[in-house]
């Protein structure tokens, strides 16, 4: 391998940066020796994808190492089965690597690698036999290189997502991708070795991986997991250990804030000093009450999967413009154009937000032409935006049918598309209604013969825990 650090799990490894107090290199290292103790795994992947089905645990990273460089489909561990089977055969996967935990939601003949007990041993599952891998022997990796090497153009990750036409696609993204936007995080929040970050957010969301993962791993920095975000957890964790960086979604920041506001005590956590959202609009006056209630700014940034995925921010070495979704981030390009015609716009008009870049994804899965699309070497995102004279973006709206709901992206289509396919239905229609704690809400008009309880237990044994409707409306 001529450029190991050109690949994330080298490039992690190489930091000395610390996952729950696990060396990264020593959780790398026990997904390599897997590989290399496991010829059954190996046949399996051989030609194929691998699959990363886990919570934001350390183990995350043992699965990243194993997968041996190869594209890993990213899988919410919110997703359903069905979800799960569609996106592991839409990527013709050949193993996944989970914990006992998520293993139900697996097709039963699928191979699959437990690593509860990672970076000490894991349990390869195929063919209807079970063995035990002893992985402890192996602490390190012995590698040379430029450790700032760019990232390689092999796929690294494939997250799905872009459902507008009714089916998610796999965004691929590369090394290059995903090593270029962490390491423009690194740089955009001044981040070293001493850093800390609280891991609230999924790994297998790219906004999670790359700001919480693997910008502080980069640094050489620490990493604390959060398996499930529980809020008052959240706020034993920023006041018990000497978390420096918080990333977080609005429905994060909404209920550290609720927190805070019950306990009418301002948050004590001398040792955070930056605080990041992104995922969804950050109303104005949230910001406001955590500067007041932690002396931290809270600074929203933007981006998308297909951008792998930060494209603006507003960087720690500027002031914090609270109601902005910053400036270009670094190694990005972004433009302001008009959605009908393609002309780029001047300051102060709206526009859909174009974005080029060493961070942009090359496609999807199978070449899918459904999802966003490109010209002339620019991604065009569906979002819409103006541009103020001091170079900061103001977030207005969406071009793309879609909404968010805590964070996650909602597609109407595919909702309508999942709950057409029920025996007795003639129409759907979904849409988003407001929610002062996660942005939207989800409400279905189902026209058919049919129940509510039935379209709700058909939603969920199909779609993933956030996409369960909250309203469902049936009329004959």
């Amino acid at each position: 391998m001529s450029d190991p650090f050109s690949f994330i799990p080298l490039a992690v490894a190489a930091r000395g940066g610390e996952l729950d107090g696990v060396p990264a290199a020593r959780l790398v290292a026990a997904g390599v020796s897997l590989l290399q103790r496991s010829a059954p795994l190996v046949r399996a992947l051989t030609g194929r994808r691998s699959a990363i089905l886990m919570p934001t645990t350390p183990q995350v990273f043992a699965a990243i190492g194993a997968s041996g460089g190869r594209g890993a489909v990213l899988i919410n561990p919110l997703a359903s089965p069905v979800e799960v089977a569609y996106q592991v055969a839409d990527a013709g996967v050949g193993a996944v690597f989970t914990v006992r935990e998520l293993e139900d939601k697996l097709p039963i003949s699928l191979p699959r690698v437990l690593l509860d007990e990672a970076p000490r041993q894991a349990q390869v599952i195929m063919d209807g036999r079970s063995s035990d891998v002893a992985l402890e022997f192996h602490d390190g990796l012995a590698l040379e290189g430029e450790q700032d090497a760019p990232g390689s153009d092999d796929e690294a990750a494939i997250v799905y997502t872009s459902a507008m036409a009714g089916r998610p696609l796999g965004a691929i993204l590369t090394h290059r991708n995903l090593l270029t936007n962490a390491r423009a995080t690194v740089a955009a929040a001044a981040l070293t070795t001493a850093d800390h970050s609280l891991a609230l957010l999924p790994f297998t969301h790219a906004f999670g991986l790359v700001v919480s993962g693997l910008a502080p791993l980069l640094a050489g920095g620490r990493v604390t997991c959060m398996p499930r975000f529980h809020p008052v957890r959240a706020i034993e964790l920023l006041e018990g250990r000497d978390i420096s960086l918080l990333v977080g979604v609005p429905a994060v920041f909404g209920a550290l804030l609720n927190v805070l506001a019950k306990r009418e005590m301002p948050l004590r956590a001398p040792g955070l000093r930056f605080c990041i959202c992104g995922g969804a609009p950050l109303p104005r006056e949230w910001q406001d009450r955590w500067a007041d209630l932690t002396g931290v700014e809270l600074r929203q940034g933007y981006g998308l999967t297909e951008a792998g995925p930060v494209c603006l921010f507003n960087d720690i070495d500027e002031p914090n413009r609270r109601g902005t979704i910053g400036s270009p981030f670094r190694g990005v390009r972004v433009a302001i154009h008009d959605p009908l015609t393609g002309a780029e716009l001047p300051d102060e008009q709206v526009g859909e937000i174009w974005v080029a870049g060493d961070n942009v994804s090359p496609g999807y899965v199978g070449g899918a032409s459904t999802g966003l699309q490109r010209m002339n070497g620019w991604l065009r995102t569906g979002d819409l935006a103006r541009r103020r004279p001091d170079g900061n973006l103001e977030f207005v709206g969406l071009v793309k049918e879609m909404f968010t709901r805590s964070g996650f992206n909602i597609y109407p289509r595919e909702l309508e598309r999942v709950v057409g396919e029920l025996a007795g239905v003639t129409s759907v229609r979904v849409y988003a209604t407001p929610s002062a704690g996660r942005e939207h809400d989800i409400a279905m008009d189902v026209t058919g013969t049919v129940t509510e309880d039935a379209v709700r237990a058909w939603c969920e044994e199909r779609l993933s825990a956030y996409k369960q409707p909250t309203e469902v409306r049936v009329t004959t």
